[in-house]
């Protein structure tokens, strides 16, 4: 994470709200992500074959992991900023699923 302000951002993935914290320069990309991520698990669960969230998640996860795989193989690939970018992600996404637990 760069050193800007972390902000919180509220964000909906597959109609299910998030609380998402993120540095204000890199909301842009955030909301990109979602964008993203939310058309894919639409794809997974418009087909009908998988009925539950977790599982498109999961789905979801694997079908952009391999996308990105592939094109990695085909370009020099920052590796290094790829990590830093998916930790951001997955320490949002964890603050994100801690708010919602303690929801319910």
């Amino acid at each position: 994470m760069s050193g800007d302000k972390i902000k919180t951002l509220d964000v909906t993935i597959l109609d299910r709200e998030f609380r998402v914290a993120c540095p204000e320069d890199e909301r842009a990309e955030l909301l990109e992500a979602v964008a993203f991520l939310d058309k894919k698990m639409r794809e997974i669960r418009d087909a009908g074959k998988i009925a539950s969230v977790e599982r498109i998640a999961i789905m979801a996860a694997l079908n952009i992991s391999h996308e990105l795989l592939t094109t990695r193989i085909g370009s020099g690939f920052d590796m290094g900023e790829f990590k830093r970018r998916i930790g951001s992600m997955q320490a949002s996404i964890e603050a994100a699923l801690a708010e919602q637990d303690e929801l319910f």
